[in-house]
């Protein structure tokens, strides 16, 4: 992975549609955007996770227990559970084509949702939507 100079492209994603522009400012000047090589491990199931993601562009996929659960693309996120509850990652994340991302380590991402409800909310949701997927994996 490397850091790339451009600037973050946050109107365009999902997670962000409730914000204001002054807010998207102030979650662009937190986010670190980093170019993702092909067939990188963004996450790695088991291990400590310390940064929430943002797919601004490209594809993953996501494993658990060696099983693909999901595919992931432009406006998905992830991460989310092991920095929320500091707890290690629940699934193996491979990048399946060049992938530009959005990260936040824990700190920045708690202050994010410190700030805004909405995003809160979406975070939140997405949250219980990965670990009803979990559990299905787990009960198949």
């Amino acid at each position: 992975m490397t850091k790339t100079n451009s600037g973050v492209r946050l109107a365009g994603i999902g997670i962000f549609s409730e914000l204001s522009k002054r807010e998207l400012k102030s979650v662009g000047r937190l986010m670190t955007e980093l170019d993702v090589k092909e067939g990188a491990t963004l996450t790695k199931q088991g291990e400590p996770g310390r940064e929430f993601m943002i797919i601004s562009a490209g594809t993953a996929k996501v494993e658990i227990d060696g099983q693909t659960v999901a595919h992931l693309a432009s406006g998905d996120f992830l991460g989310e559970l092991a920095v929320i509850s500091g707890t290690p990652r629940t699934a193996t994340v491979t990048a399946t084509s060049a992938m530009v991302i959005e990260v936040l380590n824990r700190r920045e991402f708690m202050s994010l949702l410190d700030e805004s409800a909405s995003l809160g909310r979406k975070v939140l949701v997405g949250a219980v939507k990965r670990l009803q997927i979990n559990e299905r994996t787990k009960t198949n």
